[in-house]
């Protein structure tokens, strides 16, 4: 039976946008499984399977409901272990989390910062009014004042992600030789950025867009079906 994934979209469902849908697109092609996509709106999420989750992914495999991303993967890799490993073990597991806090700390709030109005003009008019109000209730000000700061914000963003640089020149991937889940974790940051908006977040010669472009180019290219804002 194929997967069902819930991906959250916006008025153009050819452009799928969610950081945490994107680290289980990647999950489910590094496993070789075979998903179908079922596009969901910000105010369609709160109704995903009966209500299971207040956020998406969401995935149904017969009859097993499973919500948020890092869950999914611990899922899929216990579900199907005669497939490629996501993890590689419980050493792999607890080094994911760390990433996955990692980013959700220090990536996470920058790229929200530089890609709000972006963000916003992705949505249909029902969900765009809601994504300000949510937004802009949660940031204490406007969505265009919140994107002015992000050139200030740049080069401390930038130095932030050393640690990920440093590493990457000991080994292709956060995973080491080939990619894991920690690996799909940091990607789907970046791809959220790179489909939402075209502001710059890295140097062209940044090792780490080098890491990303072969990340890009995984599972037959599935990362690059979408292309990267205008």
């Amino acid at each position: 039976m194929t997967i069902l994934l819930y991906d959250l979209v916006g008025h153009d469902v050819g452009r799928p946008f969610s950081p945490h849908c994107w680290k289980i697109k990647m999950a489910l092609a590094h496993k070789g499984l075979t998903a179908t996509k079922v596009p969901t709106r910000f105010l369609e999420v709160p109704k995903v399977e009966g209500g299971v989750s207040k956020t998406v992914p969401v995935i149904r495999d017969g009859e097993r409901v499973v919500a948020d991303s890092f869950a999914i993967a611990l899922y899929l890799d216990e579900a199907y272990p005669d497939r490629p490993t996501l993890f590689a073990g419980e050493g792999g597991k607890a080094m994911a989390r760390f990433i996955e806090r990692w980013s959700q700390l220090t990536i996470h709030p920058y790229i929200a910062t530089v890609a709000l109005a972006d963000l916003h003009g992705m949505q249909d008019e029902t969900n765009g009014r809601y994504f300000r109000e949510d937004r802009e209730r949660r940031y204490g000000k406007r969505l265009e004042e919140v994107v002015a700061g992000r050139d200030a914000g740049l080069a401390g963003f930038r130095a932030s992600l050393q640690p990920l640089r440093s590493m990457l020149t000991y080994q292709p991937f956060i995973g080491g030789e080939a990619p894991l889940f920690a690996d799909y974790i940091v990607f789907g940051a970046l791809q959220w950025g790179r489909i939402a908006s075209p502001f710059q977040l890295l140097d062209d010669g940044d090792s780490i867009v080098s890491w990303f472009e072969r990340c890009l180019d995984l599972h037959g290219g599935i990362g690059r079906q979408v292309a990267a804002a205008a």
